[in-house]
């Protein structure tokens, strides 16, 4: 397996949602970005997760989130991988754009769950299956239904990871007892991310890998050390950090 196929299935810590810097004219500002992916690579990022919810993802253009998705690759340089948000409520456009990603050079792809639509859980695990179907990179899936209405069940988690190119999970359902729930469904492998800062510590207590994370843009290193001391069982320092990233 290529070294990053080994980090996106072994993907753990803090994983930043990176925003979308913009100049004044409204356009990318694609310094500020390279800057932004560097920064977080250098305080200890596990991967740059770009064009997510954070992102602004649905209000990007195709040629924004092309170039965002190049940059954070050319930043990157295969240090961490790189997982791009390309999820949509029609399956067809979220095959396009997981292709997209695909050609672009991402490591991985972040697909949410179909908003509005409101789909069964039948339906979900045929949008999934279809788009996993469609692609050769690892993909995590996006559980936060208080934004899309609709939610992934257990039971339908536990199956789509039957499929082999469906690796993970973020999780921002806001239950922190899932992961003990979905171990035994989904077995060691599957990557547990949660996908709600405030709620991260007490996810990784119970079986998470770690947290694709809003705050780790403005405080990686804090991130970063917690992560470490929960990962190393040093109850004094996580309990430090945590408090610190509370303030």
């Amino acid at each position: 397996m290529p070294t990053i196929g080994r980090h996106v299935a072994k993907l753990s810590g803090h994983a930043p949602a990176l925003p979308t810097p913009f100049d004044d004219y409204g356009d990318v500002d694609g310094e500020a970005f390279e800057r932004l992916c560097d920064l977080q690579i250098t305080y200890g990022a596990t991967a740059l997760v770009v064009c997510g919810t954070t992102g602004e993802a649905t209000t990007l253009t195709p040629k924004e989130h092309g170039e965002l998705i190049r940059i954070a690759v050319g930043v990157s340089r295969g240090r961490v991988p790189v997982i791009a948000g390309a999820g949509s409520n029609a399956t067809d456009h979220a095959i396009a754009l997981t292709k997209d990603a695909e050609a672009i050079g991402a490591d991985a792809v972040l697909s949410v769950v179909p908003y509005y639509n409101k789909p069964t859980q039948a339906g979900l695990y045929a949008h999934f299956r279809e788009i996993a179907a469609s692609t050769g990179l690892p993909i995590f899936l996006y559980d936060v239904p208080s934004r899309t209405a609709c939610g992934l069940a257990d039971a339908t988690i536990a199956r789509l990871a039957e499929l082999p190119r469906i690796v993970g999970l973020k999780d921002a359902s806001g239950d922190v007892t899932r992961p003990s729930r979905l171990r035994t469904l989904v077995g060691p492998d599957f990557r547990l991310l949660s996908g709600d800062d405030a709620l991260a510590l007490a996810f990784l207590a119970q079986g998470g890998d770690g947290c694709i994370s809003v705050t780790s843009n403005v405080a990686p290193g804090l991130c970063r050390n917690m992560f470490l001391a929960c990962d190393r069982d040093r109850q004094r320092e996580r309990s430090a950090s945590h408090a610190r990233l509370r303030n």
